[in-house]
């Protein structure tokens, strides 16, 4: 079979708006999952609520489409119960950093081999557009009429200081270097943070297109990332954003195969038959507690 984009595509009408940055973020992904040659059978693609979490919906693949916030838990399961499959969550930033914070902050700690791509928007582009996690202080909303009071939520800065073992951020309108990023976060043995900024051109007024061009660049060539002090401070940097990788961990053990499911077995769960008999044991000792 010969891969290219149009081997993810799904037979349905977007709904997103003309000019979202969702398109593009889809169109990158769906380029790096055909150079990897990852069969559409072999992929789950997992989401919670908003206009990010569409794109399991629009992408040929194995699907889940949970509640908002609650993608994470339901990714860990999924990789856990059959390792042999490309696991990609994708939602918003209110999805991941607001409803699901404290599922982001366990999933760091377990370091389940999964890819998490935040579509950052810095705004809930779904809900009518109020302020996000990640939105700017004072920027004004419908909601926030006076202006965000809250700093912004620094997804990077948390993620590598919890010990998640791949962090990174990009720019979808930056095709090459998104491509390149996605890949080697699909490629890492881990769990893999990529937070992508995307345009909400119906929501959020202030962070267009030219907005994202004129304040982020890419980190440098001499920037280290397996240096976690300088990657640090990389995400703490105030002013424009650098795009990239900021961090990488290597050889950290991941979360399904530290399992006492798989420590001497080494099959899918999936592939295992269920003692009915100890089932129905353990269920009637409950019962009688």
């Amino acid at each position: 079979m010969e891969f290219d984009q149009k081997s993810y595509d799904m037979p349905q009408e977007k709904a997103w708006c003309p000019g979202c940055g969702n398109y593009g973020l889809h169109r990158n992904l769906k380029e790096v999952l055909a150079e990897l040659e990852i069969e559409p059978q072999e992929l789950v693609m997992v989401s919670g609520i908003g206009q990010a979490a569409k794109l399991p919906q629009y992408t040929k693949a194995h699907m889940f489409n949970g509640l908002h916030g609650r993608s994470l838990p339901a990714a860990m399961a999924i990789k856990s119960a059959n390792p042999q499959m490309t696991v990609i969550v994708t939602s918003g930033d209110g999805c991941t950093y607001g409803e699901g914070g404290n599922h982001f902050l366990a999933q760091i700690q377990r370091n389940e081999d999964i890819v998490n791509i935040v579509h950052n928007n810095m705004v809930y582009g779904l809900t009518k557009g109020q302020a996000s996690p990640t939105s700017l202080k004072g920027m004004k909303t419908k909601v926030q009429n006076d202006g965000v009071l809250n700093e912004p939520f620094n997804p990077l800065a948390v993620a590598i200081a919890m010990g998640a073992t791949f962090v990174a951020r990009v720019y979808q309108g930056n095709k090459e270097q998104t491509r390149r990023v996605f890949k080697e976060a699909i490629e890492h043995r881990g769990y893999a943070l990529v937070d992508c900024f995307v345009e909400c051109v119906a929501m959020n007024k202030i962070n267009t297109s030219q907005w994202y061009k004129d304040h982020t660049y890419e980190l440098e060539d001499s920037h280290d990332p397996t240096d976690k002090v300088q990657a640090f401070a990389r995400a703490l940097e105030d002013g424009d954003y650098p795009t990239g990788v900021f961090y990488k961990q290597e050889g950290k053990p991941v979360f399904w195969e530290q399992s006492a499911a798989y420590r001497d077995d080494q099959r899918p769960l999936y592939q295992r038959t269920v003692d009915m008999e100890r089932l129905k044991k353990v269920i009637e000792s409950k019962r009688s507690v």
